[in-house]
């Protein structure tokens, strides 16, 4: 099953209007806790039996052998430490970029904050102690408690300083470690060789080069295939009714045979003449009539049937039916695929193109291809096939700057209107003080307390709890109706719009709006008194936050942990639902998925809600470090042991979450400037307006230099990884080897390519690596250099390498970019295989028709379905690393 944070009933809780006191915050960690600790102790005791919910990675047969992760001892603690010693670049190597870098967005999240906590709390604790103010127990800690000398702030405005200046180079160090890792990662060998490193979607094409000849002269020589997209509403439609009515054949079929196999076990249990019909049963004809084996157990009129109509349709054998339909559907779906193979359809406005080499394909994507703006572009280079939306291939330049404009302006319409529902939820958990401020609603105190509990209590989770599940459904389709050619694409819009709605719902507007309802009183008898009673709300206001971090961290990793909506689902709903082989295979094999778009945005808000009161409330930042730990802990877990990813944004969700960081920075800063002016305090709010000018100065001349490493691939270090290979091939001088295409050639092993389409990943391992280009470094030395320590040649040695052989059969390279209606092959239909022939004679008579097979798939002794999980059935589909 999918995490889905956006489910969590705490998003946009309300800060409760005043601060936390330590009681407050016990009596928030003692439940929480022991719910975690319950949670955790059932997915401890729930692992050693339920393998398939929490070890699927381990050995399920779905999964190549160099997929999965290696198998964990089955005692309740003992795998542990196994675990740990396993390097968080096994999740690199045999999952995927975007899982690896998940983990170590976390990972920098919490050393942030543990930093921060370093740099805070031994100065800050002790100003904030002696401040002089009235606030009691962990008041005492946050900023609102100086009130005796302004001149205190100054160390708020240093400190600040430095641990933003901290955070801003952590981006910059990361931003340079990632880029390093992505030119590594996709120079790679391993990568370099797919299809899809070395192919480029053209969108907007004008018509008059949606033409082979017209293509190939602009592209010359170096151009491979090409894939003009046709319109294919006519086959997709066809395609779809003959796989209804292929799987509808081979529901029936497993219905008759399950039919006739509890039958033969009622008679098996009557004991009369069980053993002359089962000897009839094995050794009658099977060539007989059709149905005639089925028909020695069940009478005629409890063969499948159905209406063709619903209601008053006429009924028919089901069976029987669908095979003549197959027979009429299957031919005529063959000869509107030839029609679209051959270009005699209608052509729409994109196009691939693929070119011999990664090189070559870099060289077209960088180029500007039309002489008219917006034409031919955008362009697209590493596009999957299976990730392609079809539909989108079709936008118009001019539909598409449409979409865009439409799209956003919906989002940002959205992010208006869900703040009042979300506003609303905030003071209705804060009923009290706005009963106060609104003498009228007193009414609402004569509603019984009971009632008023859950008015107060539960119902704001609820209705938040369903806002909040409607966002990813919402924000994706919108990026989807955006234009986006790619499901990759639509992630990382997706990440856009949902930390919009993460920053401005979950964290400024709850806090604002519960802050309001509290001092809404004092400020309406008093409007001067608005700037010092905000001042003095705000920092406490931030103590919900510890609260809000003990509840983020105990409930996310002990929930990611035991998926117990999972376990439910997958076993209850497998029983309810799974009436075929295939349908109990496809649970059994279909691994949960991640999406990166709704998932990196909750945690970089958590992360910006700690910057931001890293000076007003340090604590926070030490809950904050406990709660992004122990979620990397569940996340780690679950990456190396449980999930799957089915959309590869080649990790470029990082950069954009660590960009989206700077947030936090930014909201500090500017509440700082503020609760400085308000406390009359000129001197470090000067400051901070100069800190808050070189930071955007910063941020843009970061931004400004890496934007272009982030997109495309350098030339340079094109020729150094082939250099590097030749070294690494035995080569000594570094001379590179290449064939006839230019791709790379071992001389002693390595990375060859097997004939001119395709590649062949060797067996290299670290072993087989040269030396390390430099020495190793202490911490801080590794720290301060990111530009020498972490390098392309550095994290070269962390990429994947012989792990997998990259091969494409000619049928599969000729399909690759064709819509998957054209491409899309007669299903082979599977069946329970039964003790009587029933299946062996349903496989004779349906196979002249659609394939069809019984091998994999029986009976247990009680008679219900099961499959052979050890082995592959005969749907398995390998997948193809495109």
């Amino acid at each position: 099953m999918n995490v889905d944070e956006s489910n969590d009933q705490n998003v946009g809780s309300s800060a409760g209007g005043g601060s936390n006191s330590l009681s407050g915050i016990i009596s928030t960690l003692v439940p929480v806790l022991l719910v975690a600790l319950v949670m955790t102790a059932l997915f401890l005791i729930l692992r050693r039996s339920q393998r398939r919910i929490y070890q699927p990675r381990t050995f399920i047969s779905a999964l190549r052998p160099q997929e999965r992760s290696p198998d964990m001892p089955s005692g309740l603690l003992n795998w542990i430490g196994k675990f740990i010693q396993i390097p968080d670049s096994y999740v690199l190597n045999h999952h995927s970029l975007d899982g690896f870098l998940l983990l170590r967005y976390l990972k920098i999240a919490a050393t942030i904050c543990f930093v921060g906590c370093c740099m805070t709390w031994p100065v800050l604790f002790p100003i904030n102690i002696t401040g002089g103010g009235p606030n009691k127990q962990l008041d005492l800690l946050a900023m609102g408690n100086v009130t005796n000398n302004i001149n205190r702030f100054y160390a708020h405005t240093f400190v600040a300083w430095i641990f933003f200046g901290f955070v801003f180079y952590m981006i910059a160090r990361e931003s340079i470690y990632y880029i390093n890792l992505r030119q590594a990662y996709l120079l790679s060998p391993l990568y370099a060789s797919r299809m899809s490193s070395r192919s480029v979607l053209f969108t907007s094409v004008p018509a008059e080069y949606l033409n082979e000849a017209k293509l190939r002269r602009m592209f010359g020589n170096k151009l491979k295939n090409l894939w003009i997209a046709t319109d294919c509403k006519d086959v997709e439609e066809l395609v779809e009714e003959r796989d209804k009515v292929a799987f509808k054949l081979e529901a029936a079929e497993t219905k008759l045979i399950k039919l006739a196999n509890a039958a033969h076990l009622k008679s098996t249990k009557k004991g009369a003449g069980h053993h002359e019909e089962e000897h009839l049963g094995n050794t009658g004809n099977i060539d007989g009539e059709s149905g005639s084996m089925a028909a020695r157990w069940i009478k005629p009129k409890q063969r499948p049937t159905h209406r063709l109509k619903p209601i008053i349709g006429k009924k028919v054998d089901t069976i029987n039916w669908c095979r003549s339909e197959l027979e009429r559907l299957i031919p005529a779906v063959h000869a509107l695929q030839a029609t679209h193979r051959a270009g005699e359809a209608k052509f729409v406005g994109s196009v691939f193109v693929e070119f011999y080499t990664q090189s070559e394909a870099q060289a077209a994507y960088q180029m500007v291809a039309h002489h008219q703006a917006l034409h031919m572009a955008p362009r697209f280079i590493g596009v999957n096939p299976d990730e392609v939306i079809w539909k989108n291939l079709r936008i118009k330049w001019w539909e598409r700057i449409i979409r865009n404009i439409s799209t956003i302006a919906f989002v940002t319409l959205l992010v208006i209107f869900w703040s009042i529902p979300v506003g609303f939820v905030g003071i209705l958990s804060n009923i009290d003080s706005l009963i106060e401020l609104a003498p009228w609603l007193n009414w609402l105190r004569k509603i019984p307390s009971t009632i008023f509990g859950v008015i107060t209590g539960l119902l704001p989770s609820v209705l938040l709890a369903v806002l909040m599940a409607l966002l990813p459904i919402i924000l994706r389709l919108m990026a989807k109706l955006g234009g986006l050619p790619t499901r990759s694409r639509v992630e990382l819009r997706t990440q856009n719009f949902y930390f919009v709605f993460q920053v401005i719902q979950v964290f400024l507007v709850t806090t604002l709006s519960s802050g309001a309802a509290a001092t809404g009183k004092q400020i309406y008898r008093n409007p001067s008194s608005a700037p010092s009673l905000l001042a003095e709300r705000l920092p406490l206001a931030s103590n919900f936050y510890i609260s809000y971090f003990i509840l983020q961290g105990l409930t996310i990793s002990s929930g990611a942990l035991l998926q117990i909506v999972g376990l439910i689902l997958f076993r209850v709903l497998g029983k309810l639902l799974d009436s075929t082989p295939r349908k109990m295979y496809q649970r059994w094999a279909n691994l949960s998925k991640l999406g990166w778009g709704t998932l990196f945005p909750v945690y970089t808000n958590l992360t910006v809600i700690a910057i931001t009161y890293s000076i007003i409330a340090p604590l926070v930042l030490g809950f904050a470090t406990i709660g992004l730990y122990l979620i990397y802990f569940a996340h780690r877990y679950n990456l190396l042991f449980v999930h799957d990813a089915n959309v590869d944004t080649q990790g470029l969700v990082y950069p954009r979450a660590l960009q989206q960081t700077t947030t936090g920075v930014y909201l500090a800063v500017v509440c700082l400037i503020g609760l400085f002016g308000v406390n009359k305090a000129p001197g470090p709010a000067v400051l901070m307006v100069v800190f808050l000018v070189f930071i955007i100065l910063f941020h843009m001349s970061l931004t400004s230099a890496i934007s272009p490493l982030l997109i495309y691939l350098p030339k340079s270090l094109e020729a150094e990884e082939e250099s590097l290979l030749a070294l690494e091939d035995g080569n000594m001088s570094g001379n590179t080897v290449t064939n006839d295409k230019g791709h790379h050639t071992a001389t002693t092993g390595g990375f060859a390519p097997t004939n001119g389409h395709s590649s062949s990943a060797g067996t290299a391992t670290d072993k087989d690596l040269p030396a390390a280009p430099h020495k190793k470094p202490n911490f801080i030395t590794k720290w301060l250099r990111p530009d020498k320590y972490t390098d392309y040649q550095t994290l070269r040695r962390l990429v994947p390498r012989g792990f997998a052989d990259i091969t494409y059969s000619q049928e599969t390279e000729r399909n690759a970019y064709y819509h998957p209606a054209i491409a899309s092959q007669t299903p082979l239909l599977w069946i329970p295989r039964d003790s009587m022939g029933v299946s062996r004679q349903e496989v004779k008579h349906t196979s002249s028709v659609i394939p069809i097979s019984d091998e994999g798939a029986g009976f247990t002794e009680k008679g219900g379905l099961e499959f052979d999980r050890d082995g592959r059935p005969p749907i398995y589909q390998e997948r193809i690393y495109w």
